[in-house]
């Protein structure tokens, strides 16, 4: 089966189909990142899953012709076959884009039935926290109430210091602010140290075909990595995503090659040090303190980096 479409004006024609192929911040500063020890990630190759269908209610995006599957150069040479992806999703679609670690489904900020459909698709409960793709620092200020500052004990902001991670493979765990919608953030889990805290994990990811879709949408995405319907491994192969979750309901795909299954490396930035409570692609940093070290943070290398 196969889905074509062309675009006028000139352009050249946009090929969309269920054919797999596979595509093969400046500072002063440097900081040297600190080796530590890695969790081996299960990769999803196959997957198997009866088809059904998600059905949801008064939806405020309406398919016409089934799942949309679009292929790009994961350079970002071709970005202008975005657009009408870009259009789908301000109409409030749900689908999948690559970034610079796993795939990721996503869907516009500002739509809250969006937000319900892409929770469901996913089956993630109302208590889970969501992120949110950012283009820029500046989304992070709008939507978080942003970076930690110094302790007036000469470790100035940390703002500085994640600078020179971003863009790049880290999601920051921030408090949120109240311009982030609620159903976004995390009201409580069964650990009791996030407990009565309403925080988002933030990303600005490293890669082109991301940073296309952001920008041309204006606003941040709201996202969740694309795992196995048993949360078992991640779906790196954009064609297997296709068979898992277009059957509940995804509108879309950009296919922009098989990933590595690397995710994010996890920061919590809401206590009194940054806290890596997940280690991913991103290489532990100086300033950073990990799940499994009680050690305080060396202010001086903070106070180096900023």
């Amino acid at each position: 089966m196969a889905l074509k479409a062309s675009t006028g004006g000139g352009a050249s024609a946009t090929s969309l189909s269920f054919r797999h192929s596979v595509s093969s911040f400046p500072s002063g500063v440097s900081f040297q990142s600190v080796e530590t020890p890695r969790i081996r990630f299960l990769s999803l190759a196959v997957v198997k899953r009866s088809p059904k269908r998600l059905k949801y209610s008064s939806p405020r995006f309406t398919k016409k012709d089934g799942l949309l599957y679009l292929e790009v150069d994961p350079s970002g040479a071709d970005s202008w076959k975005l657009d009408p992806v870009v259009n789908l999703l301000k109409e409030g679609a749900v689908g999948v884009i690559p970034t610079d670690t796993v795939y990721a489904i996503v869907c516009d900020l500002k739509s809250h039935a969006a937000i319900e459909r892409l929770r469901r698709i996913k089956n993630i409960e109302t208590s889970k926290p969501l992120s949110i793709l950012c283009r820029s620092l500046r989304d992070i200020a709008t939507y978080t109430t942003g970076f930690p500052s110094g302790n007036g004990q000469g470790v100035t902001n940390i703002f500085r210091a994640v600078k020179h991670c971003l863009p790049g493979p880290y999601t920051f765990i921030l408090t949120a602010s109240k311009e982030l919608p609620k159903k976004c953030t995390r009201y409580g889990t069964t650990t009791s140290k996030y407990a009565q805290r309403k925080n988002v994990g933030v990303r600005i990811p490293d890669d082109a075909v991301c940073q296309a879709i952001l920008e041309k949408m204006g606003t941040p995405l709201i996202s969740t990595s694309v795992k196995s319907p048993k949360e078992t491994g991640w779906i790196i192969d954009p064609v297997v995503i296709a068979d898992v979750y277009g059957p509940e309901g995804l509108d879309f795909i950009i296919d922009a090659g098989v990933r590595v299954a690397d995710p994010s490396t996890v920061i919590d930035m809401t206590g009194s040090v940054p806290k890596i409570i997940r280690q991913g692609k991103g290489p532990r940093q100086p300033w950073m303190v990990s799940d499994e070290d009680d050690s305080p943070v060396n202010e001086e290398l903070l106070s180096y980096a900023a």
